[in-house]
């Protein structure tokens, strides 16, 4: 494997990450525009055919989330090609493109079973509350695989989990924290949705009273976790600096964890003061997958293999002075 090649697979890693992102960008604006429905029940079919006559704009809106969506997996499909073509067998790579396939593949049937079961549009039962927050699970762990196989590709060293003794846990608990915000942010986001307020005091007063939908009272709860756990985010980033005096290989990662969870702050606060308006809803969205993958990629940067990039840096220097040796000597005149 040359490098022009893992520098292939990384970059074209980092473009099917783009493509998902927006493919997930999409399919909250599908929720938040009620356009669940605008196919039926019918998958993969749009309301019995292929291509819909005369269609409404819900479902323009949910079929254009299908092909994207189409289009994702292919662009998976060819990332597992080039990485399983580009990297020898049981690469950390090539099971991490494999990962991607396989959860990609799970995303897919879980579209398709709130589509098939209606668990759309106006449907406010706890069956899609559950529904979604598996959903927003998978898509978290689909979005960190691939994440980690541009990652990889691209020359960075492998994982050790015992790296930094029983500090992972730190790493571990942050990360089931910004899942756990992520699953009340689906709540939250459906709420706002079917339960829309005219005035943010009306929105706490539905937050707040027992008679109302499960959906507004479990909403409240989504600010209070975001700013809990981007406290502690930003203090294991900080301390985790000096775990192995690890210093400038994590320093750039904790900063950009720090900036996220920052402009997450920002834009929820904004969110709620705006009364959740659609845009402001997926940029939202967009930033918080960002956070979570900058933070898989910390975790990455923490616990990654500091012999094996002991040894590639010292081959490296060997061969840089292996060519300056055989280099000619300048002639004089």
């Amino acid at each position: 494997m040359t490098s022009i090649a893992s520098a292939r697979v990384a970059r074209f890693g980092w473009i099917t990450v783009a493509i998902n992102l927006a493919v997930i960008v999409w399919g909250a604006f599908v929720r938040a525009t009620g356009s669940g429905a605008g196919c039926g029940n019918h998958w993969p079919l749009c309301n019995g055919t292929v291509v819909p006559r005369a269609p409404a704009t819900e479902t323009l809106i949910e079929l254009t989330h299908r092909v994207t969506s189409g289009l994702a997996l292919l662009a998976v499909c060819w990332l597992v090609f080039v990485a399983v073509r580009d990297f020898p067998r049981f690469h950390r790579v090539r099971i991490a493109a494999w990962v991607s396939f396989a959860l990609i593949i799970f995303e897919a049937l879980l579209g398709a079973g709130l589509v098939k079961f209606e668990l759309v549009a106006d449907n406010a039962s706890v069956a899609r509350s559950v529904t979604l927050a598996a959903h927003l699970v998978n898509t978290q762990f689909m979005i960190a695989a691939m994440a980690l196989t541009a990652w990889w590709a691209g020359g960075r060293p492998a994982v050790r989990l015992g790296a930094v003794g029983g500090k992972v846990g730190w790493l571990l608990v942050v990360g089931l924290a910004l899942m756990l915000v992520a699953i009340t942010g689906v709540v939250a986001s459906l709420g706002n949705t079917l339960f829309p307020a005219e005035t943010l005091r009306d929105g706490i007063l539905q937050d707040l009273d027992p008679a109302s939908h499960i959906l507004l009272r479990l909403r409240v709860l989504h600010p209070f976790l975001a700013v809990g756990t981007g406290l502690l985010a930003m203090f294991v980033a900080t301390r985790a600096i000096h775990w192995r005096e690890l210093g400038e290989s994590v320093t750039v990662p904790a900063r950009i964890v720090g900036l996220f969870v920052v402009t997450q702050w920002v834009l929820g606060a904004a969110t709620l003061l705006m009364l959740a308006p659609i845009p402001m809803q997926l940029v939202h969205l967009l930033t918080a997958d960002l956070l979570w993958m900058a933070w898989i990629l910390f975790g990455a940067s923490v616990l990654a293999d500091q012999s094996e990039l002991f040894t590639r840096t010292s081959d490296a220097m060997a061969a840089a002075d292996s060519r300056s040796n055989t280099d000619p000597a300048p002639s004089s005149r």
